[in-house]
């Protein structure tokens, strides 16, 4: 553990909102962070998921709704803190399956910490020092935790008689081209690259489409059409 950047770090520090100046608006950079939220909201709609199979809550379109909301508004507080678009991570879905701590008391504590730890740099920088080996190894469990409650909730997918397992096929292959072929979409226009260089986004809008394709938009109908 090196500890060296803790003597570094200024005992206090305020953050100043607009410190690299006042926002503008440009059209093509408005469309492109459009997209770029469409991919995070991807990603926060599966964790949101994952978490309501995790602690037995069914998540519906209402609480999807007020999800996708609050990270919206997160989003909007972090611009305004000069700091990027925020997401659900998904190590914190593997973090609740792990700890098995499902308050939300717990979590609005959490954040009040990570407060403190903007406010007072030498308390972040306590935590920064922890070794990447022990972040990876906690992270294995957790990303597997996630990868598991995945397999849980597919268990509940009806698969006999339908085209279910011809989605899930096709929508796990797509999603892991990038990681087997980085540089597979490299010809795309930069545009779609924001949404191609991304597995997660590409698999969820692949299932999507071929949902939409092969059940339709009511209700699922089995093969023989019953």
């Amino acid at each position: 553990t090196d500890f060296s950047e803790v003597g570094n770090a200024s005992w206090f520090g305020l953050v100043t909102p607009f410190s690299f100046g006042l926002p503008t608006f440009d059209i093509g950079s408005i469309l492109s962070m459009m997209v770029v939220m469409i991919v995070t909201m991807v990603e926060t709609t599966g964790d949101c998921i994952a978490i309501g199979s995790i602690v037995g809550t069914p998540i519906g379109r209402d609480r999807l709704s007020r999800c996708l909301r609050a990270d919206g508004l997160s989003t909007v507080i972090g611009g305004i803190l000069n700091s990027f678009p925020y997401t659900a991570f998904a190590q914190n879905v593997g973090l609740i399956a792990v700890t098995r701590v499902k308050s939300r008391f717990v979590v609005a504590a959490s954040g009040i910490i990570l407060i403190a730890l903007g406010l007072f740099p030498k308390m972040a920088a306590v935590v920064a020092s922890i070794p990447n080996s022990v972040l990876g190894g906690a992270g294995v469990a957790m990303f597997g935790m996630v990868i598991a409650s995945g397999i849980r909730a597919l268990s509940k997918v009806e698969f006999d008689g339908t085209y279910n397992l011809m989605i899930v096929a096709v929508s796990i292959g797509v999603s892991m081209i990038t990681l087997t072929a980085p540089n597979f979409f490299h010809s795309f226009p930069s545009w779609a690259n924001i949404v191609l260089h991304s597995g997660i986004t590409l698999g969820s809008i692949t299932a999507v489409l071929l949902n939409l394709i092969l059940n339709g938009c009511g209700r699922e109908e089995d093969m023989d059409g019953n």
